[in-house]
């Protein structure tokens, strides 16, 4: 029997998602769609998965927070990679979209200096990464400041 495509949930007008020549599901400005899992291996499904430049910086972002928070906890839910610490929470977050990496700290209120962007969220702020736009130093900090501050108990 030849395979079917995946319909949309009843209700939906949008035509159903279909992987890429990788097999991989993108979504909305090509963040790749990741099952939820815990541990290093979702994480790096994930950075695997992301589209053109931003797998690298994926890849950086990861190395850098394993490096400034030993021990650090890994997960990914909602299409997004989340890192944590056993005793704060989980502290920060990214996501994909088609120009930019959304890094999102959920306890970035907190941190000195605060990242640029907040929202609704009135204790989270992010800093959207563009291709070339990388500041180690800074993000080196905010990485371990946050990991050392309440943090989201979430899931």
């Amino acid at each position: 029997m030849p395979d079917k495509p995946t319909r949309p949930s009843r209700g939906s007008t949008r035509p159903a998602l279909k992987p890429a020549a990788n097999g991989i599901v993108y979504l909305s400005g090509g963040n790749p769609q990741i099952a939820k899992g815990d541990g290093d291996a979702p994480v790096q499904a994930y950075i695997a998965a992301m589209p053109e430049w931003k797998s690298d910086i994926g890849r950086r972002l990861d190395a850098l927070i394993v490096k400034a928070v030993p021990n650090v906890r890994k997960a990914v839910r909602w299409n997004s990679p989340f890192y944590g610490t056993e005793e704060h929470g989980w502290f920060v977050s990214y996501h994909v979209f088609a120009k930019y990496i959304k890094v999102t700290f959920l306890n970035g209120v907190g941190l000195d200096p605060m990242p640029p962007a907040g929202g609704k969220d009135p204790d989270a702020r992010w800093i959207d990464l563009y291709e070339g736009d990388f500041d180690e130093p800074q993000l080196t900090d905010w990485f371990r400041q946050s990991a050392n501050l309440p943090a989201w108990k979430g899931f």
